[in-house]
């Protein structure tokens, strides 16, 4: 019997992709928002800057959102495949058709044992009729939208809260450097880096750069 507890308590998006869609939101508005001068911006360029971030967060949160979706009917078509090719072949061929889907690291420590006890418990479970998009599918591109737009928030801010662009500026930035470490340590503990205090500093440094590079760019 499967475990509704673990069902309800799986996360719709993990850690990497809730970290990457907030990043995501965060450089693009920051970019954005960086185009303005500070010597000449007036309050009308001001909301000017601020409505194209949040719009342009708004468009890539959409795509992002569609794109998720396209990914996890892919995968769930090729998986749904997949399960149907093993179930119909004979146990050798069964048994190469498992070891090429299993990724390299897992490949390297699955045997003969192994690879037959997954393809009898492949043939114990219901058969599968169609990949398809699920409930949760659903919610997690929602996650992912509503993430990418959010990215925006942190970056306007201070804009909203004082006229002096200037600081509202620099403000913007203190606060952009500071997600990104936070999002860098996020990700060095879910990997059970020994020191995610490092990764943060790292994705610091790498957010910066692509900051650079956007803006370089014409992004």
């Amino acid at each position: 019997m499967k475990s509704a507890l673990t069902q309800e308590r799986e996360p719709l998006l993990d850690p990497v992709n809730r970290v990457s869609e907030v990043m995501f939101g965060l450089i693009m508005a920051v970019t954005i928002v960086g185009s303005l001068s500070i010597a000449t911006a007036k309050g009308k360029d001001v909301q000017t800057a601020l409505a194209a971030a949040l719009g342009c967060n708004f468009a890539w949160g959409l795509v992002d959102a569609v794109m998720y979706l396209v990914r996890a009917l892919t995968e769930r078509t090729r998986v749904v495949a997949l399960a149907k090719r093993i179930v119909s072949t004979d146990r050798d061929s069964a048994r190469q058709l498992i070891r090429a889907a299993l990724s390299p690291h897992v490949r390297a420590i699955t045997g003969p044992v192994e690879l037959e006890g997954m393809r009898r418990h492949l043939l114990d479970l219901p058969r599968p009729v169609r990949g398809g998009l699920s409930r949760r599918d659903y919610l997690a591109a929602i996650g992912v939208f509503l993430l990418v737009v959010a990215g925006t928030f942190p970056v306007v801010l201070p804009f909203l809260l004082t006229d002096d662009v200037g600081l509202a500026m620099s403000l913007s930035r203190l606060i952009t450097l500071a997600m990104l470490f936070v999002g860098g340590l996020v990700l060095g503990r879910y990997a059970w880096h020994a020191r995610p205090v490092w990764t943060g500093c790292l994705m610091l440094l790498l957010g910066g750069a692509l900051i650079v590079a956007v803006v370089v760019l014409g992004g």
